[in-house]
């Protein structure tokens, strides 16, 4: 086995596990309570976003192409606009329009765009994250300042 051959299964098996780490992360937010742990599984979804944003980088760097997707899935129901999201509204607006970068990014075979893509939804996730977090430790869930 050459050594490209290794670096191929190596990306391969990487892209796999990162693939799954962010399944994960998604799969966390649906149809979970309004609870404390919202931060956190924000904060687990934009690490979960890093990574695809590396592996992304990498595998395009070996030449190869995102398999572009035909359907975006369906937001898990607290990340969906008009939930009583909580955090401060202009965060919110800037995860739909990362959320909306990702998507249109992933439509296409440019591993670059979907890792750009992947790199603003983790800056959306982590910034939100770190709100919903500060609003939980000054007093407990601030459900006053929803955001739609």
């Amino acid at each position: 086995m050459t050594g490209s051959e290794r670096n191929d299964e190596r990306i391969q098996a990487e892209f796999r596990h990162v693939q799954n780490r962010w399944r994960t992360a998604v799969e966390a937010h649906r149809m979970a309570p309004p609870d404390s742990g919202f931060s956190a599984r924000l904060a687990s979804l934009a690490e979960a976003s890093c990574l695809e944003a590396e592996i992304c980088r990498e595998a395009h760097r070996a030449g190869y192409a995102w398999p572009p997707a035909t359907s975006a899935g369906e937001q898990p129901y607290e990340l969906r606009p008009g939930t009583g999201r909580r955090g401060p509204a202009a965060l919110w607006h800037a995860f739909d329009a990362a959320v909306a970068q990702l998507t249109s990014g992933a439509a296409t075979t440019d591993l670059l765009a979907v890792a750009d893509a992947y790199d603003a939804f983790a800056g959306a996730c982590a910034a939100l994250s770190e709100a919903v977090e500060r609003e939980d430790g000054s007093g407990g869930r601030s459900f006053a300042a929803r955001a739609g």
